[in-house]
């Protein structure tokens, strides 16, 4: 009996000794496949009778395999037309016939990438759901997606009707607003299919939502930065704070374009963001800059009528004006008859 328990009990140590894991990753080691098997050898190549299958054309039909031997796996190189290579710390390739494979090994064979783990492998900490997440999930919802689609729609068909120089009914509207919000929908179209293209979760509903809630706020910072240089004087700071509001959205926006579509690192996430938001901004002051004349002849004026609704401080009687103007005269002439 014991001689029975010491085999069964050999029999789950080789059996846990050769457990083995291969995944299949793209070239930025992002997870595309993920394999677990309990062989001694381990074939991989592009025929069917491999126990990894690729179907990469630079791979050969037997390319290579793995090999249990003395407690290690070893890689065996089948004399293929593209060799087979491991990449060291240094990211550099070295071949891998007869490698020793560490946990953790990125193995290059054609243009795929194979990691190895044991099954020992520590795993990276449970990651808590952020509140990103959260408005994530809830700007996806068929609700707040369509919502979101209706105010921009009706916000542009507003901004339509505002700038018509002649009355115009709902349906001559209706047209143009929807042309821009299908526009504005390229954006989130396009991060979703470029998501895709390099192997990540395109989340296209994810995507809309998000953009389209921040193309509202966006439009709301033009409302406010219409109120606040209809408040202050044309020195004034003020409106550069509603611009840089305006600026903020942008850089949040294209930062949880990032977060939703790609696997990245957060200081990468942020250099793309400020990256994209300093184009954009940057590139369209240049391109006003650079189109305005030294003497303009003809100066366009700001002539926005706002309702005094608007006003945060209210404005003087003409009574109050007159006293006030009087009393700026009368302090100027003292002035003038004291030099």
């Amino acid at each position: 009996m014991e001689i029975e328990n010491m085999a069964i009990e050999s029999l789950d140590i080789d059996e846990v000794a050769t457990e083995i894991i291969i995944e299949e990753v793209s070239k930025g080691h992002k997870l595309l496949h993920r394999h677990k098997l309990t062989k001694k050898q381990i074939h991989i190549g592009r025929d069917y009778h491999n126990d990894i299958i690729l179907s990469d054309p630079h791979i050969c039909p037997s390319h290579a395999c793995l090999t249990f031997v003395n407690g290690q796996w070893q890689i065996t190189d089948h004399q293929t037309v593209n060799g087979t290579f491991v990449e060291n710390p240094k990211q550099k390739k070295q071949d891998a016939n007869q490698h020793i494979v560490q946990d953790g090994d990125i193995i290059s064979l054609g243009k795929s990438q194979l990691r190895i783990l044991f099954s020992d492998h520590k795993v990276a900490p449970t990651v808590a759901f952020s509140p990103f997440e959260s408005f994530i999930d809830l700007m996806r919802h068929p609700v707040a997606l369509f919502l979101s689609l209706t105010l921009f729609t009706f916000i542009a068909g507003g901004i339509f009707y505002l700038n018509k120089p002649i009355e115009v009914n709902f349906s001559q509207l209706l047209v143009p607003a929807i042309g821009m919000a299908l526009g504005f929908a390229l954006w989130p179209a396009a991060v979703s299919l470029v998501s895709h293209l390099t192997k990540h979760d395109a989340r296209i509903m994810a995507q809309l939502g998000v953009c389209f809630a921040f193309f509202n706020f966006m439009w709301l910072s033009d409302v406010l930065e219409s109120i606040t240089s209809f408040n202050s004087a044309s020195n004034s700071v003020l409106p550069l704070f509603a611009l840089l509001i305006s600026v903020a959205l942008a850089f949040s926006l294209f930062w949880l374009n990032a977060y939703i579509g790609f696997h990245m690192t957060a200081k990468r996430r942020i250099i793309i963001a400020a990256s994209i938001t300093t184009l954009l901004f940057g590139g369209s002051y240049v391109v006003s800059y650079s189109n305005k004349p030294e003497f303009n002849p003809r100066p366009q004026y700001d002539a926005t009528i706002m309702m005094p609704s608007f006003l945060i401080a209210s404005s003087s009687s003409v009574d109050e004006f007159i006293e006030d103007t009087s009393k700026l005269f009368e302090q100027a002439n003292k002035k003038a008859l004291e030099k």
